[in-house]
């Protein structure tokens, strides 16, 4: 906000100097200096050099970053542009799936080409999108998102039970029920079919490249400014004759067609579709990506699902997931302390406090140090200091991260000396849960730490990791 008797240049000057300070600072520095082509450049010249450096199995791993690049960009679009809280968004990704497995596959006696399906079901999906924006001419925020799940949830029950048309013969599965579509054939385009990993990443790296190229010169069209005026609000904008409800059933139409644009790749890529898929799991997934790179950011959006494709795999081996979760409470621990003298007062008294813990409760009772520690350098390295319990060891742990849980949000609700008090138990009793439960239940460890770095970033970083901070005048 600009203040009186300040030149806007000089404000502007000050506040780009504050936000290059801290340890990320000639990051964040390097990157505003490269123009958004040189970055988008660096960034697919990095991609396409991935696969010549990795496993196969690795190479699919790619995909799934690059296709969740892609429905998360069509979702910037409806809830980090516009603003519209859309939590129906998956089910046009699914539309596109299963519009695609059913013409391209032997559910139909006759298959559609790939040049004809494409065009047509992503059409398809941006028409179902505007439709599903009608009821957002009438409902904001809450209701619309409870509009939208219910949508959602629609789709899922009806891919799952819908598996006949009515008036038609027996013969024909549409969705296959429960059992979804198996056998989806691969994308064929001018006499070249993509069915290997390495030609399917390469066809998900270059959509994630037009995608970013359209969307940025969307975002900087007359309609990507409106649709920020939308976002901020609503109400200020019609009154400035903006054409509210077609900018929102616009936002829809875009969002849905990326949605079903992707969904055919995931369908051709997975040679199936299946109603577990598109469930709402996959939709918290979207959402996380969004809200961690930074909503309403290009950029952001894409490194936030790099970071959330691409964690689970780290959570596969124990020996990466270990690092990956103490590298991350090494990160949270600059972040929320964040001047030296109290980093290092916090690291000595995790130490001196689990000692003694290990000491008191070695001497309470038996069976406190008497579990096996995982097979990990680091578990090894503190086997002397943290509790590896045997019998037992889930009732603890379960009251434990309980006390983490409530240790945390202390954290972040304190502030000073109270905080470091708070926070030295807290990493304990993360160190305690994940040593002799988290480290062997990868699913569990994956839904929980995406709930933590949300919980986290809106505390500590509420815009995101590149998102533009907001100033909202009341």
């Amino acid at each position: 906000m600009s203040q009186i008797g300040v030149d806007q240049w000089v404000e502007q000057s000050d506040e780009r100097r504050q936000d290059y300070q801290g340890w990320t600072a000639p990051a964040r520095r390097l990157f505003d200096k490269l123009a958004p082509g040189g970055r988008l450049a660096l960034f697919l010249l990095v991609a396409a050099a991935y696969p010549f450096f990795v496993r196969g199995s690795d190479v699919r791993v790619g995909i799934t970053i690059l296709l969740l690049a892609m429905v998360a960009l069509g979702l910037n679009v409806v809830v980090g542009w516009a603003g519209l809280l859309d939590l129906g968004y998956v089910a046009f990704y699914g539309f596109g799936a299963y519009f695609y497995a059913i013409v391209a596959s032997n559910q139909l006696p006759a298959h559609w080409p790939t040049w004809i399906a494409i065009p047509v079901i992503v059409a398809a999906s941006a028409l179902l999108g505007a439709l599903l924006s009608l009821p957002s001419r009438r409902l904001v925020g809450d209701y619309l998102a409870i509009m939208t799940l219910f949508f959602a949830q629609v789709f899922v029950e009806l891919v799952r039970n819908f598996e006949r048309l009515p008036f038609v013969s027996d013969d024909l599965n549409l969705t296959g029920g429960p059992n979804g579509i198996p056998g989806v054939f691969p994308w064929e385009l001018f006499g070249f079919s993509f069915n290997t990993f390495h030609r399917n990443y390469y066809l998900a790296l270059a959509f994630v490249g037009l995608l970013i190229i359209g969307l940025h010169n969307l975002n900087d069209s007359r309609t990507g400014r409106a649709w920020r005026a939308l976002r901020e609000d609503t109400l200020a904008a019609e009154h400035m004759t903006t054409p509210v409800n077609r900018l929102k059933m616009l936002a829809f139409a875009v969002g849905a067609g990326i949605a079903g644009l992707t969904g055919t790749l995931f369908a051709a890529v997975q040679v199936g579709v299946f109603p577990n898929n598109f469930n709402l799991f996959f939709l918290i997934t979207m959402y996380a990506a969004v809200i961690l790179g930074g909503s309403g950011s290009i950029p952001g959006v894409v490194l936030g699902a790099i970071a959330i494709a691409y964690t689970p795999e780290l959570l596969r081996d124990p020996g990466k997931a270990g690092w990956l979760f103490y590298i991350g409470l090494v990160v949270l621990l600059v972040v929320v302390v964040r001047r030296w003298e109290r980093i290092a007062a916090t690291v000595g008294g995790v130490i001196v406090f689990g000692f003694i813990v290990r000491v008191v409760a070695s001497g309470i009772w038996d069976e406190a140090t008497m579990g096996e520690a995982n097979d990990t350098f680091i578990s090894r390295l503190i086997d002397d200091w943290v509790l590896v319990l045997g019998a037992q060891s889930d009732v603890i742990t379960n009251y434990a991260f309980v006390l983490a849980v409530v240790g945390m949000l202390t954290v972040v609700v304190a502030s000073g000396w109270w905080k470091i008090a708070a926070l030295i138990p807290t990493i304990y009793l993360a160190v305690l849960v994940w040593e002799n439960k988290l480290a062997f239940q990868p699913s569990i460890t994956r839904q929980l730490l995406f709930g933590g770095v949300l919980v986290v970033m809106m505390a500590v970083r509420p815009q995101g990791l590149l998102g533009t901070k907001r100033v909202e005048i009341i």
